[in-house]
């Protein structure tokens, strides 16, 4: 079975709803499951339990059925992000464009390729959907 994962801020912004809305139509085309992510920065006082998490995401989309909820910690969102689809094998990342900059900046420090979809293809085996909201 396929797997998506979508990275998204809490409370849900109206860039993370469009995210995830775009991660629950693919999830479904695919028949895939959803691993729904947030991160909580070590740096940051608030702490979001995955039960708060959940009740967001039902809140603006209903149940959602093959949908796992996980909050990690960690000092980078996008390293803990990476970290996250590598340990799950995921088949696909649905990003905001906010965050497609951000990562972009984060390879640019590490490799010479800016190309953050062709490092996560060779790093990850992971197709990475960046949503515009509209």
């Amino acid at each position: 079975m396929s797997l998506v994962v979508v990275p998204v801020r809490y409370p849900l912004s109206e860039h993370s709803q469009a995210t995830l809305a775009e991660a629950i139509d693919l999830a479904g085309e695919h028949d895939a499951d959803l691993t729904v992510l947030h991160v909580n920065l070590y740096q940051n006082d608030r702490r979001v339990s995955r039960a708060e998490l959940k009740r967001a995401v039902e809140s603006e989309f209903g149940h959602l059925e093959g949908v796992r909820y996980v909050v990690r910690a960690g000092f980078l969102v996008e390293e803990t992000i990476l970290d996250e689809v590598a340990a799950e094998g995921a088949d696909y990342v649905v990003i905001g464009r906010k965050q497609a900059s951000r990562w972009r900046r984060m390879v640019r420090r590490l490799v010479d390729d800016p190309d953050v979809e062709a490092f996560l293809r060779r790093e990850l085996d992971a197709k990475v959907v960046t949503v515009t909201p509209s």
